[in-house]
């Protein structure tokens, strides 16, 4: 590989400690994920926390927004509890912070991260008196915080006053040049507040959140040479579908490249009854597909093309993406670097036989208009030829097989 293509070595960080995880410098990149239920209903906040750990988010988020939403944290942690599920929970603040964590002390306790925006803590004078409670009450309960700006709720106080400044001088820069200030001192300039505050230095995580794929690296950029606090990345509103997922990758990459990036979290708006999971796969499979982190079997398959026969050969690639996920949860119990399989279903004999060979466990069909009859290669050698109607049923024994017998048991 070329070394100027290599992902640069993290930038140093102090280690924040959310709960039991680890977030800075030396340690994996983190993925979280949020809640999108009513916080009040306490079953199905529970259910989806769970559902969202389960699917691989080592921090899950939960809007608090009203006193019935604190009064139901407890409830909420304790149905954790009896489901065997750990997960820290963070909890959103936004206006009313202050009033909620002072008024329900439990919820304070329990959550494991506050999460502060600085455009709308508080307005006014009350803005500095309102942050300062809850950073007070964060060293109290001996929580970190996340001191996340977002330029759809930027302080408008700071916008206009180094609006007025750059308006003031010979050469004045572009407004959007003047809100990427905004939004880095306004981060920065919050975190000195909280440590003067008396909020200890490895107890604080920025984020500088846009919409804008440009934006988000430049402000990152600007960040991480400004000050050494992890640093959590996400494209917010990023979007539905492709759009959210191409957009949000395309930034992410970029920075995470640079070694910028602690935890990161994929803001994908669900279509109708779609799971929420899916920003937790994509942000796993980004991690996995640059090489900074695995989290479960890769599944190498060819696009399909006139060689191909597409519907059989779509339906073997598809049962062998669901079959290594419905695995996943078990196997990474029992067994140790399972999540570093690779596995290759080939489509025709162009690539195939070489790319099947590539992998631990590969399968090449032969193409268009033949019967299935495919050769496995096990860690490069071809192993089996498999053909007819429970080609498929047998492939997926294979990978079980090579799972049970390769793998150590932990």
């Amino acid at each position: 590989m070329n070394p100027e293509l290599e992902v640069r070595e993290r930038r140093m960080s102090p280690t924040v400690k959310v709960g039991g995880v680890l977030i800075g410098s030396g340690h994996p990149v983190v993925v979280q994920s949020m809640t999108n239920t009513d916080t009040e209903d306490i079953r199905a906040t529970a259910r989806q926390i769970a559902e969202l750990a389960r699917a691989g988010s080592e921090l899950v988020r939960i809007t608090v927004n009203t006193e019935n939403a604190a009064a139901s944290v407890p409830g909420i942690m304790e149905r954790l509890e009896m489901m065997s599920c750990d997960v820290p929970v963070v909890g959103d603040f936004h206006y009313n912070g202050h009033k909620l964590l002072q008024q329900y002390p439990e919820c304070a306790r329990l959550l494991a991260k506050y999460r502060i925006n600085p455009g709308n803590v508080g307005f006014g004078k009350k803005r500095d008196d309102q942050f300062a409670t809850i950073v007070g009450l964060a060293i109290e309960y001996d929580k970190p915080v996340r001191i996340g700006v977002n330029w759809g709720s930027l302080d408008q106080r700071l916008l206009a006053s180094l609006m007025d400044i750059n308006g003031k001088r010979s050469s004045p820069e572009p407004a959007d040049a003047v809100m990427r200030e905004a939004l880095v001192r306004s981060a920065l300039d919050s975190a000195q507040q909280a440590e003067e505050l008396g909020l200890g230095h490895d107890r604080i995580i920025l984020s500088c959140k846009v919409s804008g794929v440009q934006d988000l690296i430049r402000v990152y950029g600007d960040l991480a040479t400004r000050c050494d606090y992890p640093l959590h990345l996400g494209l917010t509103e990023a979007g539905m579908g492709s759009k959210g997922i191409v957009s949000s990758t395309a930034a992410l990459a970029v920075l995470l490249q640079q070694g910028i990036g602690d935890t990161i979290r994929i803001s994908l708006t669900p279509e109708p009854g779609q799971s929420r999971n899916d920003e937790v796969i994509v942000a796993q499979e980004l991690l996995q597909s640059m090489g900074l982190r695995a989290f479960s079997p890769m599944v190498t398959a060819c696009p399909g093309c006139g060689r191909t026969t597409s519907t059989f050969f779509q339906s073997l690639a598809l049962d062998v993406t669901n079959h290594v996920r419905e695995r996943m949860p078990e196997w990474k119990l029992q067994y140790e670097g399972v999540e570093n399989l690779d596995l290759a279903v080939m489509g025709c004999i162009v690539n195939g036989p070489g790319e099947s060979r590539q992998a631990n466990i590969g399968i090449s069909l032969p193409g268009t208009g033949e019967s299935p009859v495919a050769p496995v290669f096990i860690d490069g050698v071809k192993a089996a030829t498999l053909r007819g109607d429970n080609l498929s049923a047998e492939f997926l024994a294979l990978i079980d097989k090579y799972v049970s017998e390769k793998y150590k048991s932990i």
